[in-house]
């Protein structure tokens, strides 16, 4: 196994900025799991492919658009219609889908090299990430669970709530650096912590 060399490079440095008495509003983490991987069915085989991910995680997806599930060392979600993204920290995941999902029923992708996984949590995420993005975050409009698909300027961003408090991003590897700092610029207000 080749361990991955983080693209923060540099800009990942431990520690906090204008944290009170209160404590950060955030913690801001890279989560380095060991598969990301899309998936894609085809028009109307969207049930046959969340029962194979299903048969592959372990984790019951609801169906439709924007439902997940997220566990501490897993989680998947659809962010488009009949496109779900699964994440976990076992490495080969893409291994398996594509064994369980023929050509017949959609299209499995490896991404787990071309993005990366970031975290913001803590009583202010859902404030921090509403400055970089358009979405409601609260979490009857965001639930737990859910993902969505969506941009910060030109970077795209695929947003999962993994806990009450909890947010996980996927980024292009390729802007994973100055989203970071984008990032870390957003939370100043706050106060952070990065770990």
């Amino acid at each position: 196994m080749v361990e991955m060399v983080s693209p923060l490079g540099s800009a990942w440095q431990p520690g906090t900025k204008n944290v009170g008495r209160g404590g950060a509003g955030v913690v801001l983490s890279e989560t380095r799991p060991g598969s990301i991987v899309q998936v894609a069915a085809w028009p109307g085989e969207e049930k046959a492919a969340i029962a194979a991910i299903q048969t592959v995680t372990g984790l019951k997806l609801p169906d439709g658009a924007g439902g997940g599930v997220a566990q501490p060392n897993k989680a998947v979600f659809g962010f488009a219609p009949d496109r779900f993204l699964v994440v976990t920290q076992a490495e080969g995941a893409a291994s398996e889908l594509l064994a369980a999902i023929p050509i017949t029923l959609g299209t499995v992708t490896e991404l787990t090299h071309g993005r990366t996984a970031l975290r913001v949590a803590g009583p202010k995420a859902e404030w921090v990430l509403a400055k970089l993005f358009a979405i409601d975050f609260s979490q009857p409009a965001f639930p737990l669970g859910a993902g969505r698909s969506t941009m910060h300027h030109d970077v795209f961003a695929q947003i999962q709530r993994t806990g009450p408090d909890a947010f996980d991003l996927y980024v292009f590897r390729s802007f994973a650096r100055s989203f970071w700092t984008t990032l870390l610029h957003a939370a100043e207000e706050t106060g952070y912590e990065v770990r």
